[in-house]
């Protein structure tokens, strides 16, 4: 396990929803920062940082994949398109951390080159640093009782299993797409990659059970991934963030959602399942926006199972 810290700045409220972006090149040549994007293992630490305060930290679900910018809002228009993803299951602390305060304890473990910090406490400009063993130390004693409570959650690390199977295969032999976008559109099938970083910058939480902790949730297709297009197999408007019982439930067709927000219960599923998962029949889960409501409304029209 290794310790990392990200420089967000402006992206940080993007990233802190789980991940980390970084162009596979900067635009002014190699970076040693870029670089170590290719050095993260699942399960290993990252702090982020942002206007002056440690915020957030996390654990790294799995290695860099090839990936297209993020949506940021405008921010970074001038980075390069093409970049390396990590997915990241980030927690914010209740309180930040203001690094400045702790600048005698942390400046002896301060690495001689490409260090996080200067001796001030002054963030150093680069995106992501290895943080030596002497240094993570005394940051988990700063963090104290909490760094336990979140390394110690639950996290479902990602698997880079190479297993085929025959859709996702002839979908690698594709030669009008790029690597980048054979990768990501095969994480986009299995509910991960840029696919589930987009669900995540619109939706936070399962709308029907009200769970946000990510790892116990699925990215699940509106309109099914095999009907869908390149571009609606990653944007994040043709997903949901569901836990599992309610991702089975809406992708055979045996509950759907009206735009404004009512769930819909097909008369093929029986009442008492329902009631053994606590889910009220009569449900409203709140609006959808307009992007959503035309997924929706093909979930309704072709999943949906709506005739007795």
């Amino acid at each position: 396990m290794q310790t990392w810290w990200v420089n967000l700045g402006a992206t940080y409220k993007y990233e802190v929803k789980g991940f980390m972006w970084s162009p596979q090149m900067p635009a002014r040549g190699r970076s040693q920062s870029y670089d170590n994007m290719l050095l993260i293992e699942p399960g290993d630490i990252v702090y982020a940082f942002a206007d002056t305060y440690i915020k957030a930290i996390g654990i790294a679900v799995g290695t860099a994949q090839p990936s297209p910018k993020p949506d940021f809002g405008g921010q970074g228009i001038y980075w390069n398109s093409e970049g390396w993803l990590v997915e990241v299951q980030f927690t914010e602390f209740r309180v930040p951390i203001r690094i400045r305060d702790f600048m005698s304890q942390l400046g002896p473990t301060l690495p001689t080159r490409h260090s996080p910090l200067q001796a001030n406490g002054n963030a150093n400009q680069s995106y992501l640093f290895h943080v030596p063993a002497s240094m993570a130390l005394v940051l988990a004693s700063i963090v104290g009782q909490e760094f336990s409570i979140i390394t110690e959650q639950p996290v479902n690390l990602s698997s880079d299993d190479s297993t085929q199977d025959p859709i996702e295969a002839s979908l690698k032999m594709r030669l009008e797409i790029s690597e980048t976008e054979k990768v990501q559109l095969v994480k986009s099938r299995r509910g991960q990659g840029l696919f589930k970083t987009n669900v995540r910058m619109i939706e936070s939480h399962c709308r029907v059970t009200g769970v946000s902790q990510i790892s116990m949730l699925r990215a699940s297709h509106i309109k099914p991934w095999s009907v869908s297009n390149d571009t609606e197999k990653i944007t994040g408007f043709n997903g949901l963030l569901l836990s599992p019982h309610v991702d089975h439930l809406f992708d055979q067709g045996f509950i759907s959602f009206e735009g404004k927000g009512d769930m819909l219960i097909s008369p093929h599923l029986q009442i008492e399942v329902l009631e053994s998962w606590h889910i009220p029949q009569i449900h409203n889960v709140g609006s959808f926006n307009e992007e959503q409501q035309s997924f929706l409304q093909y979930h309704q029209e072709n999943v949906f199972r709506s005739i007795a």
